[in-house]
């Protein structure tokens, strides 16, 4: 059988993560930590980290990238090629999900081998940290919190991570944080942040190509 590499695997996982997922949003090579996520997906009800191991990867810095992923995420998915579908149990904790992808007549063909269960090793300061400055006084608003503008994007999460649980659910958050997320758009994300930085006496950022993502709706 025909190895399959990330780039046979990426574009065709989506779809069936859309399909069993529902409405999603896929926000790809996102560095948390000392590692980049393959895949961030967003869904109603939290955030997934998503690592991909082709056929041509090895396990080499997988302990490592599952300390990062399960500080960030609700839950973790490793997907991997066929020749590591009998031994990848071994190498990723029992709370992650795990996708095989094989080469069927040249297509991916995906089958899930464990579902994912919620992540005990989450750190709410983490999560929050995936959102943008803008997005996190938008959080602010909906929480009925002061605008703390002297402070630090870093401080601003210690404050709310402060009022949970005592006076934030969750829940409640983290459904927050998923509805900012399905909304970002990078344009307009990006002017808000350039008129942060210049309103606090900051250059603005140059424009840079944007990272890949897609929006999916049901």
């Amino acid at each position: 059988m025909t190895a399959f590499l990330d780039k046979d695997i990426r574009e065709p996982l989506f779809d069936f993560l859309e399909e069993n997922f529902g409405k999603t949003r896929i926000i790809e090579e996102k560095n948390i930590g000392d590692s980049r996520a393959d895949v961030i997906m967003v869904t109603e009800n939290g955030l997934y980290g998503i690592e991909i191991k082709s056929d041509a990867d090895t396990y080499a810095r997988l302990s490592g990238q599952v300390k990062d992923y399960d500080k960030y995420f609700d839950k973790n998915i490793v997907v991997v090629g066929s020749s590591h579908a009998h031994s990848i149990e071994e190498h990723v904790p029992a709370h992650w999900g795990i996708i095989t992808a094989e080469n069927v007549d040249g297509k991916a063909d995906f089958y899930i081998l464990r579902q994912a269960c919620k992540n005990p090793n989450i750190e709410l300061a983490k999560k929050l940290s995936i959102l943008w400055r803008p997005e996190i006084a938008q959080l602010q608003l909906l929480n009925e919190m002061p605008k703390y503008d002297y402070l630090s994007k870093k401080n601003v999460i210690e404050k709310i991570c402060d009022r949970v649980p005592e006076k934030i659910d969750h829940e409640k958050i983290t459904a927050q944080i998923c509805d900012l997320l399905f909304e970002r758009d990078y344009e307009k994300i990006a002017e808000t942040v350039n008129a942060y930085r210049t309103a606090h006496g900051h250059k603005p950022r140059r424009n840079r190509v944007k990272r890949r993502r897609r929006k999916r709706k049901t």
